[in-house]
């Protein structure tokens, strides 16, 4: 079991990530959406979708931090493991309490306004459930998964970080992962189960960055009665210029 969870299901999770991606662009680009449903209420959503969003990337960029740098580096520039441990409780703590009450915010909404619950698919009842558990398990694991039960203290940048950038090398290091304590392992478990549906809901949306926003020409907007000055090139449409 620790074989597959550690060494076989990322390595699956990234497979059907990208497979599910690549399905989804190319044969169902329509339903590559958020789905939004502000249409229906708005006084809600506009409070609670952006503080989710916000926090949501604070919280992603402490996983990227933690996750990727090695604690020596962190000890070189002169962070020590308490300091680190202090700054991910508080920082990471508000913004993963933040994102939590705003995605509740969220639900609320959604279950509570007949015409945004009538819009709501079993899909997205499902995703919703993933989403909420891999982030109520991540506060867990934050403020309760640096100790086993007998008191032993364990730093997850030397268990599940280890295991983390092993991936990289194609050599996973299962034994890192297994020396983790259970809160992590429940919501590493449970944060590749987000990343292996999220091409089938409305979270493909976070990959659909417009990027030929940038690129794109002007857009010149021009009174319907305006006519045309002068000398100018310009004309509107089907608009023949006369003497």
């Amino acid at each position: 079991m620790s074989v597959f969870l550690w060494g076989v299901l990322p390595y699956l999770t990234l497979l059907l990530l990208i497979g599910g991606l690549w399905y989804r662009r190319r044969f169902d680009q329509f339903g590559w959406t958020s789905r939004s449903s502000q249409i229906y209420e708005k006084s809600i959503l506009k409070i609670a979708s952006p503080l989710f969003h916000y926090a949501l990337f604070a919280v992603l960029g402490g996983h990227l931090v933690g996750l990727l740098i090695p604690k020596e580096w962190t000890y070189r520039v002169g962070i020590s493991q308490h300091t680190y441990h202090l700054m991910a409780l508080v920082v990471g703590g508000i913004a993963g309490v933040v994102c939590v009450l705003a995605l509740f915010a969220l639900i609320i909404r959604r279950r509570t306004n007949p015409s945004v619950f009538a819009a709501t698919t079993w899909n997205d009842k499902g995703m919703y459930v993933v989403l909420t558990a891999a982030l109520v398990l991540g506060l867990v694991a934050t403020f309760f998964g640096g100790e086993r039960p007998n008191g032993e203290e364990v730093n997850y940048r030397d268990t599940v970080s280890v295991w983390f950038r092993s991936l990289f090398t194609f050599k996973p290091n299962i034994a890192a992962m297994e020396a983790a304590t259970l809160p992590f392992k429940i919501h590493v478990v449970v944060g590749l189960l987000l990343f292996c549906i999220l091409p089938l809901t409305r979270l493909v949306h976070a990959f659909a960055a417009p990027v030929q926003y940038l690129f794109r020409p002007y857009i010149v907007y021009r009174s319907r009665g305006t006519r045309p000055v002068q000398g100018s090139s310009w004309q509107t449409v089907g608009q023949k210029r006369t003497r």
